[in-house]
Formats: structure tokens, C-alpha cells, sequence
């Protein structure tokens, strides 16, 4: 048999046959066989194992990992082991953590495979059998019943099924496909003739002819897209590593600078070396990474007490950063349980009798006590008995004469029961079939009217007015009849319509008040969802989102891209409906090319490659997929909306207490490098005010539990009525260097250095006099603890960024207060302690130099304070940022 050709699998099914070379009764062993080996089994590919060596290499050469690898060598070079190894420690800690996370983030394609049916019935030379799915080939016949899974792209031969097809589609209720149906959908997911790889049939029969398997099915497709999407980096990423790059550049300039220059002023070449080393240990922000890292986790933990799980560190940055989000609707917005909302009586009235609710008691094949069935005849069920009517199953059952289940090509279910004595059909289904085979309609009274063309057009404009508040409407109709009909035609005409109802998946409570805060936070809100278009800008504008627009798959797809980057820019709230894969890929991407941070949010199979794309990509942990969670960065436990915008909350304060901690990192290069360029510009008039090791205990000493406690502090007023960070925004910017190195650094160098020569001076040098060892030790003390002092001053001041002190609380962050006694510990420990004054070559000096530094964490508290008052007020006359703009 020679190979079939490439099909259109919506063709007629005869001509499907043909050009796949197959029949009804299915292939040959020997050409399943044969075509088996020509396609390959019906898996989705594998992805190529990555070598770990390299991946974990690259995260040892990252930019901040190089600074540590040169500051432990500076430390091993110092004749320091201890403190070498310790900064070793800390970089392989980090690289083995970053390197677990990066791997978690490349399961998604895995998690596919698990999408695919194990074995599936098909039938073979005339024989229905069991066969694993992996072996299914183009032209194989499948037999599908309930509960199975879809195992390939197939077209309908015969039968009818319901398939839920939300893990492809992200519509929540099931979809009719049936053999005989006409195919008029404009894609090619919404044929009412094709079934999908990893769909589910959720109830009927029907047979199909496979089209397509492995990686050339949907699936396959969307395992394709997903596998060459990359990750989005994080603002954050970005940033570290730039500014690593600028201060290594710094450092190295500065000690290549310097040392010629050292020697030119008159120091040897050993003290010039000296003070090469000195300056570039004084540069790197050795703990700089380690706490980034340490304050992201605490976020990460914060976010995982609320409901949002995160799996990679920056994650939780990304999430403050964002300037849009891009929601489902489904399960997200809404509770994702159907609701009856409205019911109306068989005249339109906006009042339902209970005729109505009768009908819906009988007419259902759902158990509400064991809560099982269709997720809407449970909503129905439930309608009917807040009114008081109610049935058990077993009651319903032996009441019942003949039941003509749903037909997707009738689109309605009748059942025939016994009502006090008497027997009634009662139908539900869609409005245009049962109205169509209606002759008169029951007022909320349960009077009998004709329905006539007046009664008609009521009972149209009712419909008009329930579809357009996003309701999915049911038609309720009975007759009433002498014997138990022979044909299924003669319980369903002439009918009495009862009434008409309104299903809605409602709003989460919290929803509301959550597209309040971003609206507050100057963040915008698209709703992206699979569902129709018309309901999902009914629950949009019911939650708070404006939703201007409703943008439709095949609209989109029109779209040029400059078209599509002019409306994503506009400043509206827009409602995408019946989106594909391709078409949330495309938003991702456009919103991403116009500027903007974006949290991508999705549950299902076609989410993935957006959720991949997106800057953070936030998948479902209740009701989502596989998939869907190993493709994302962060999961919601909830599946709520408004654990979103908690995450926001939660990364925006991570995001200010980085930049918290970073300006009191960097405030003290300052006092750290001053001295060693007054020892080099002095030509060895004056001893070195700083040794190597002293710089080393600040940094990772002293320095390290406040910079901790600073990613902990709380969030300051108004945290949710600022607008976003731009992607262009540094968290190193103009602003926080000016801080950092002018009203912080150069107030505490100077106190340094006063505290430095008024050692020296009291004990009677003069410049290019040497001094006694024991005289110099004490004066290098007196600058070390000086530091120390200031670093109190300067993590005080780092707590608010424009915020008074007062209005945050000088006690609110304990944990501060124990970095604080924490650091003065460490300090008394190597000035007063022996065996620490001989590694770190300290000595205590006169009480009065304590005295004198008592007040110097006030003072550069107040500089500091100063300056924040007086941007304080410039910051109130600019105008406010938006997002739009």
C-alpha cells in the first residue's frame, strides 16, 4: 500500500479514507506495522538532555560569582583561609540553588507526554481490540466511548460525543462533536468534526479515523511551541548582572589606576600592591549576592503563606515589577461552578413559577446528594431546590417512563415521567430548538398562553437581554401526554415552553476589590481566555475591569502586528475571546516588545507556550494542568485572582527592600575606599587608616544581618498607589548612588576619618613619623568601629525611601534591632577579643575615641533625612506616572 499523502482531515469522511488509503474496518497489521516505522510512535518528542556540567558552570561564572571568586582569592592571597572558604561556600550555595531552579523551569514538555492515552480501543482487519496508544499510525479506526482519552487527532466516521476540550481550547463546557455535523468553524480546534490529541470524551459514543499523530498533532504543535519559547529574564537578573559587570569594571580600573600612581606618590611597590588589593576588596559588595538571594526566599516564603507558589527566586521581583496582567477567565475570575443567576417565566417575564422548577428536578440524569454529574445539571439541580422542589435519584429513576438523552445534534434531552397520575415530557436545551418546536408558553402563574407573535418576539427579546450579561441560557419546556410516546419526535413537539434559564460562573467576591488595587497600583488588566467572547466581557465588567474592547481569535489574527502594538498600548483594558496558542503567544510577545512586565496567567495544555514567554507566567494549582504548572514560574494554590495581586504587594516590597539593602551595602564603600585613596595620595605620610581583613569582617561580618533584616522590612504607605516599575527603571539608579555615596558615604567617611586622626593625634604623630605598632592598631580600630557606627545610622535611614522614619516605626523590624546588637557583638569580638586581635590586627582604644562615636549614627542618619524631606516635596509637585503613558 503506498503511503497516504497529506490529508485535510475536514474533508467528507469518504474521501478522508481514501487519501489516508484505510477503510472503516481499519488498517492491516502488517501496515500499521510498516506505517508505524514511517511515522514514529505516537509520542510526543523528547527533549535533548542538557549537560548539567555546563549548566552549573555558567552559574559559577556568573558576574556577582566572578567578584566573590576574585574577593576569596584577594582573601586567600591576605594569608585569611577561613574567610576564602567561606566566601567559596556562598557562591557554590548560590550556584547550586540558581542551577536547581533554572532545571525545575524545563519540565514543560515533559509534562505533555502525561496528556497521552496509554492504550486506546482500535479497531484492525475488522477486530476491536486494546492497543497502547503509543503504536496508533494515520488511518487507524479508534472506538471512543465515555471517560476516554482522546489518543490522537482523529476525524468523526460515525456517532456523536461530548469532548472537554479545556485543556486545548481553555473553554470551560464541553463541546459537541458529531460525524454528521456541518463543519463551518474558522479554525481549525473548533471543527465540529475533529478530535484532539489528550482531550477527554466525556460522554456519547463515536468512531474516528486517526489523522495526525506525535508531534504532528496539536499537542504535538503546542509541545513544539513550548520547547522554543525562552524563558523570560527578570528585571532584576538583568539589573544584578549589569551592575556586577559595572562594579568589577569599577574595581579593576580603579586598583590598575591606582597602583602606578601609589608608587609615583611614594610608597614601595609591596604598599602599593597593598593598596591595589585593599581597593579592589573595598569595591566588591561581597555579600551583595547572598543577600538578594536570601531576601528573594523570604518572598518566595511570604508569597507561598498567600497562596503563590514560586519557582525561581526572581520570580518574586518580577511579579512587583508588573505592568500588565493577562487573566483567564475561567476558575480565575469566576468560581468555576456554574450558577443559575436568572430565571424567567415561559412569557419572558422576569419571573420564573414552579412549573419551571418541577421540570428541572425531573429532567436531569445528575445526583446532587452524591454530587455527581454534568457540572451545569448540578447548578440546575441546585436552582430548583432552593425553590423548595426536590427529588432523589432513585425517586427520579421510578418516576420516570423513557428518558431520550442529550443529542449534540438535537441539542436538547427529554425525560417522560409519572406526575400524579399523570405523564408529562419534560425537555431542556438550547433556546432556537426548543422555542422552535414550542406552541404555547406558561406565565410565572402557570397560566397557558398560545405563543403567538407577540408572545414570540417577548420571549427573543428576553434571550437577547440574558445573552447579553454573559449568561449561557437553557430552554425549559413539557407536554403532557396519554401514553408513553413511540418515537422521541412525538415527546418533543408541540411543546409548553416553562421558561427560560441563565447560568453564570460567578465572580470571586475578592476579585473586585483586587482590580481595584491594580487599577490603584496603575497596573492594567486584559482578560485572555478561550471562552466566547460576549460572556467573558460580561464577568470583566462585573469584577472592575473595563474591558473597552473584545477582541476575537480571527480578529486578531488580521491583525498586523503595528496594529496589534497600537492597541496593547492604548491604555485600554481589552477582552481577548476564543484565543489559540499562537494568539496568547503573540499578546506575550507584543506586550514585551511595547515595554511592558507582564504576568501571564492560563490552566490548561494551550497556555503553555505564553506561560513560558510571559515575564512571569502564573498557572492554576487547583484546577490547571501539568503542563501548565511546570511551564509557569509561580502557581496558585487558589487559583484566585486575588492572590495575584497579594503577589504584587509581596513583590513590590521585595523589590524596594533590595534597593533598601543594596543602598546600605553600598553606602559604606564610601569610609571603606576613602582611606585607602588618602593613603595612597598621601605617599606614606600617613599609615593606612584600613587593613584588608578589617574590610573583609565589615562585608561579611558586621555588614550582613542588617542588609538581611532591611529585606525584611515592612512595606511603606502607600506601597499600592504607585505606579509600576518600567522596564527601564534600575534598581541601581542616579538616585540611590547619590544616597549611597554623597549624603550617606561621604558624612560617614569624614566621621571615619576624624575618629582615625583623633587616635593618632592624641598620641603625638606627625605625618612620615612612623609609630608604634600597638598606637597604629588602635587607630585602624577606631575607623573599623567607626564604620560600624555609621552603619547603624545608614541602615536607619535605608528603611524608608522617601517615608518619614516616624511614620514607618523605629521599632517595627526587630529583626533589625538583632542585626543591629548582632553587628555590635561581632565588633566587640574582634576589638576586644585576643586571638580575633591578632587575625584581624585590632586593638581597643581610649574610651573617650566610644564616646566620640556615639553620636555619629544620628548624624548620618539625619544627612540622610535631610535630603529625603527635600525630595519629599519636589516628589509631590511632578506629575503622577500611568501606565499608558
Amino acid at each position: 500500500m503506498t503511503e497516504p499523502a497529506a490529508v485535510d482531515p475536514r474533508e467528507a469522511s469518504a474521501r478522508l479514507l481514501r487519501d489516508l488509503r484505510t477503510s472503516p474496518d481499519g488498517l492491516s497489521a502488517r501496515e500499521a506495522r510498516r506505517r508505524l516505522e514511517v511515522h514514529g510512535p505516537n509520542e510526543l518528542p523528547k527533549r535533548s538532555a542538557r549537560g548539567w556540567p555546563a549548566a552549573l558552570l555558567r552559574q559559577l561564572v556568573h558576574p556577582l560569582a566572578l567578584l566573590l571568586w576574585a574577593a576569596a582569592a584577594l582573601a586567600w592571597v591576605s594569608g585569611t583561609a577561613e574567610i576564602a572558604v567561606a566566601i567559596v561556600v556562598v557562591v557554590l550555595l548560590n550556584a547550586v540553588l540558581a542551577f536547581w531552579q533554572e532545571e525545575r523551569a524545563e519540565h514543560a514538555v515533559e509534562a505533555l507526554g502525561e496528556y497521552v492515552a496509554l492504550q486506546s480501543m482500535v479497531r484492525r482487519e475488522s477486530t476491536t481490540g486494546p492497543f497502547p496508544a503509543a503504536e496508533l499510525v494515520p488511518g487507524d479506526v479508534v472506538v471512543l466511548s465515555e471517560g476516554d482519552r482522546v489518543p490522537a487527532d482523529a476525524r468523526l466516521l460515525s456517532g456523536a460525543v461530548e469532548i472537554d476540550a479545556s485543556m486545548l481550547t481553555g473553554e470551560s463546557n464541553p463541546v459537541e462533536r458529531a460525524a454528521d455535523l456541518p463543519d463551518a468553524a474558522e479554525r481549525v480546534i473548533d471543527s465540529a468534526v475533529l478530535v484532539f490529541s489528550g482531550t477527554t470524551c466525556t460522554g456519547g459514543t463515536a468512531e474516528a479515523v486517526v489523522h495526525a499523530t506525535g508531534k504532528a498533532t496539536e499537542l504535538g504543535r503546542i509541545a513544539a511551541l513550548s520547547a522554543t519559547v525562552r524563558l523570560a529574564e527578570s528585571p532584576l537578573e538583568r539589573q544584578v548582572r549589569r551592575v556586577a559587570w559595572l562594579i568589577a569594571a569599577v574595581s579593576a580600573a580603579a586598583a590598575a589606576a591606582f597602583l602606578p600612581l601609589g608608587v609615583l606618590a611614594g610608597l614601595s611597590w609591596t604598599q602599593a600592591f597593598l593598596f591595589a588589593i585593599g581597593l579592589l576588596v573595598a569595591n566588591v559588595p561581597e555579600g551583595l549576592l547572598p543577600t538578594i538571594t536570601l531576601a528573594l526566599a523570604a518572598g518566595v516564603r511570604d508569597m507561598a503563606r498567600s497562596g503563590a507558589l514560586v519557582e525561581r527566586l526572581s520570580a518574586v521581583e518580577t511579579l512587583g515589577s508588573t505592568t500588565v496582567i493577562c487573566t483567564d477567565k475561567t476558575g480565575t475570575l469566576t468560581q468555576n461552578r456554574m450558577r443559575v443567576t436568572e430565571a424567567r417565566a415561559g412569557t419572558g417575564a422576569s419571573a420564573a413559577g414552579p412549573d419551571l422548577l418541577r421540570a428541572l428536578a425531573r429532567c436531569s440524569t445528575a445526583d446532587l446528594d452524591a454530587v455527581s454529574g454534568d457540572p451545569m445539571e448540578l447548578a440546575l439541580l441546585e436552582f430548583a431546590a432552593s425553590g423548595n422542589v426536590s427529588l432523589s435519584r432513585q425517586q427520579r429513576t421510578s418516576d420516570q417512563a423513557r428518558l431520550y438523552g442529550f443529542d449534540p445534534h438535537l441539542r436538547r434531552m427529554t425525560t417522560v415521567d409519572r406526575e400524579d397520575g399523570r405523564l408529562v415530557a419534560h425537555t431542556k436545551g438550547a433556546p432556537e430548538e426548543i422555542v422552535r418546536r414550542a406552541t404555547s408558553c406558561v406565565d410565572e402563574r402557570g397560566q397557558v398562553f398560545p405563543l403567538g407573535p407577540h408572545e414570540h418576539e417577548a420571549v427573543v427579546r428576553a434571550l437577547k437581554e440574558m445573552a447579553d450579561d454573559g449568561l449561557r441560557v437553557l430552554a425549559v419546556a413539557r407536554r403532557r401526554l396519554t401514553s408513553v410516546p413511540e418515537r422521541r419526535d412525538d415527546a418533543e413537539s408541540r411543546l409548553e415552553l416553562l421558561g427560560l434559564v441563565g447560568l453564570l460562573d460567578p465572580p470571586r467576591r475578592e476579585v473586585p476589590g483586587a482590580v481595584d488595587h491594580c487599577h490603584g497600583a496603575g497596573v492594567l488588566v486584559h482578560v485572555v481566555t478561550g471562552d466566547n467572547g460576549r460572556t467573558a466581557a460580561a464577568i470583566a465588567r462585573q469584577v472592575g475591569i473595563r474591558a473597552e474592547r473584545v477582541v476575537d481569535g480571527p480578529e486578531l489574527e488580521a491583525m498586523t502586528e503595528a496594529e496589534l502594538d497600537a492597541l496593547l498600548t492604548g491604555g485600554a483594558e481589552i477582552v481577548f475571546s476564543r484565543s489559540t496558542p499562537e494568539s496568547k503567544l503573540r499578546i506575550a510577545d507584543a506586550l514585551h516588545h511595547c515595554g511592558h512586565i507582564v504576568a501571564m496567567t492560563g490552566d490548561g495544555v494551550n497556555d503553555a507556550p505564553a506561560l513560558r514567554r510571559a515575564d512571569l507566567g502564573v498557572a492554576m494549582g487547583a484546577s490547571g494542568t501539568d503542563v501548565a504548572r511546570e511551564a509557569a514560574t509561580a502557581v496558585l494554590t487558589d487559583d484566585n485572582f486575588a492572590t495575584i495581586v497579594a503577589g504584587i504587594r509581596q513583590g513590590r516590597r521585595t523589590y524596594d527592600n533590595v534597593r533598601k539593602f543594596v543602598l546600605y551595602i553600598f553606602a559604606h564603600a564610601v569610609p571603606e575606599v576613602l582611606p585607602f585613596l588618602l593613603f595612597a595620595l598621601a605617599g606614606g605620610a600617613i599609615p593606612l587608616p584600613l587593613t584588608v581583613l578589617q574590610i573583609l569582617a565589615i562585608d561579611l561580618g558586621t555588614e550582613t544581618l542588617p542588609a538581611l533584616a532591611l529585606g525584611r522590612e515592612p512595606a511603606e504607605p502607600g506601597l499600592m498607589t504607585k505606579p509600576p516599575h518600567r522596564r527601564t527603571d534600575h534598581v541601581i539608579n542616579r538616585r540611590l548612588l547619590l544616597r549611597a555615596w554623597v549624603i550617606m558615604g561621604l558624612p560617614s567617611a569624614t566621621l571615619v576619618l576624624i575618629a582615625f586622626f583623633a587616635v593618632l593625634i592624641t598620641a603625638g604623630w606627625q605625618p612620615w613619623q612612623p609609630l608604634p605598632s600597638p598606637i597604629t592598631a588602635q587607630a585602624t580600630t577606631a575607623s573599623f568601629c567607626a564604620i560600624v557606627a555609621c552603619q547603624i545610622g545608614t541602615a536607619f535611614a535605608a528603611r524608608a525611601d522617601r517615608a518619614l522614619l516616624r511614620d514607618i516605626g523605629v521599632g517595627t523590624n526587630r529583626l533589625l534591632l538583632l542585626g543591629i546588637a548582632f553587628e555590635l557583638a561581632v565588633t566587640a569580638a574582634v576589638v576586644f577579643t585576643p586571638g580575633l586581635q591578632d587575625v584581624f590586627g585590632t586593638a581597643p582604644p581610649p574610651w573617650w575615641v566610644f564616646a566620640l562615636m556615639l553620636p555619629f549614627p544620628v548624624l548620618v542618619w539625619s544627612a540622610d533625612e535631610l535630603y529625603r524631606a527635600r525630595d519629599r516635596r519636589a516628589h509631590c509637585r511632578r506629575p503622577r506616572r500611568t501606565t499608558s503613558a
